[in-house]
């Protein structure tokens, strides 16, 4: 067999795997979730200090009661009206909690005026209870804010970089409670896939059950997989995890086109289909030209020289072009076709729409 036969033979095998290969494939970790592992959020409310004369002021009731609270709490008594809370600023304050947070762990946190403060540059977060929708308190933030801008101004003017009034505290968060969830406990764990299909589920319940060699896993609808824990990954239920999340899936996901009506931007997928179909769009154009001509009087007429307006109004109508789709045509020779006869990004959805209205797109049309 002579290096050019070979070099054929190689070639064809080629193709053959490329032909072969799944296409439009994801790791199922890149396209579902585990149940039960999931981030939750926090919120709290708390002070901001050390401003410097940038903070709610007195207009602010809430914030100079935070103030004579935080005091009091302190073992401080004081009278309402002698605190001044310029420096000081009301906030709320924003985590996530990640899945199988331990107690220590760091979080960072968002920082937010509520108030009338005009800028956070140089404040310090006082200790704030983070709660959870269960109202517990899962975490504590305290610490100097970062801003990533500054306000200044005097005089009447002002310069403002960036937003103010609103700063991140890096690691500023400390988990003090854990969301009680036993990953290795479990009998039976549940997939939620990202896009809602039947046949994506069922195949990567068939992928599953290839990968575990058994029948452990079945599509309990369009988006909920349910796998039953071997007896092989009973008390390892993360290495169960590790296993099925790089099955590689293919995506079958239904054909949609995406229409942003306020942009004028149109996204398609691939496997849009148009029946037959004959399209005609033009459109209208109205110019109004308005210019403004001086009414001179004659000499020694005893005449006022006036400003008049003069009104032109022009109606032009371009052209219609009328052309045909055949049967079975993609979304990509109806673009080829519409670009042809110079069809605007917004012409576009007008006739995506007068199409879907005729039955001829094979797609779900989302209007954003």
């Amino acid at each position: 067999m002579n290096a050019r036969r070979i070099r054929l033979i190689v070639v064809a095998l080629g193709l053959v795997a490329l032909t072969a290969a799944p296409l439009w494939s994801a790791k199922l970790k890149d396209i579902a979730s585990f149940g039960g592992v999931r981030t939750n959020q926090l919120v709290g409310y708390g002070l901001v200090v050390g401003l410097n004369k940038s903070g709610d002021g007195n207009s602010m009731r809430a914030t100079t009661v935070s103030i004579v609270n935080m005091l009091q709490s302190m073992g401080i008594t004081v009278d309402p009206r002698d605190v001044k809370s310029g420096n000081c600023a009301a906030v709320m304050v924003t985590a996530t909690l990640p899945p199988f947070a331990r107690q220590g762990q760091r979080l960072d946190v968002t920082v937010s005026s509520i108030g009338d403060a005009k800028s956070l540059q140089g404040g310090t977060l006082i200790m704030c209870p983070l709660r959870g929708p269960d109202s517990h308190v899962y975490a504590v933030a305290q610490g100097p804010l970062s801003i990533g801008g500054f306000s200044a101004g005097g005089g009447g003017t002002s310069v403002t970089s960036n937003h103010p009034t609103v700063g991140q505290i890096p690691n500023g968060g400390l988990v003090e409670r854990e969301v009680p969830f036993r990953l290795n406990d479990l009998n039976e764990v549940t997939i939620s896939l990202d896009v809602q299909d039947f046949t994506t589920a069922v195949e990567v319940a068939v992928k599953i059950n290839e990968a575990l060699h058994g029948d452990f896993a079945r599509a309990a609808d369009s988006r909920t997989i349910t796998v039953k824990v071997p007896p092989t990954f009973e008390g390892n239920v993360a290495y169960l995890f590790a296993r099925i999340e790089s099955i590689d899936v293919v995506m079958h996901t239904s054909a949609r086109v995406v229409v942003n009506e306020r942009t004028g931007t149109v996204v398609m997928g691939a496997d849009v289909r148009i029946s037959p179909v004959a399209i005609a769009h033009g459109n209208l154009h109205v110019m109004i030209t308005t210019t403004p001509v001086v009414s001179q009087p004659a000499p020694l007429s005893g005449g006022r020289t006036v400003v008049t307006r003069q009104t032109q109004v022009t109606v032009a109508e371009s052209q219609a072009a009328l052309f045909s789709v055949p049967a079975q045509s993609s979304i990509g020779d109806l673009v080829a076709a519409l670009n042809a006869i110079g069809v605007t990004p917004r012409d576009l959805v007008a006739i995506l729409q007068a199409i879907k209205a005729a039955g001829a797109l094979q797609a779900q049309l989302e209007i954003m």
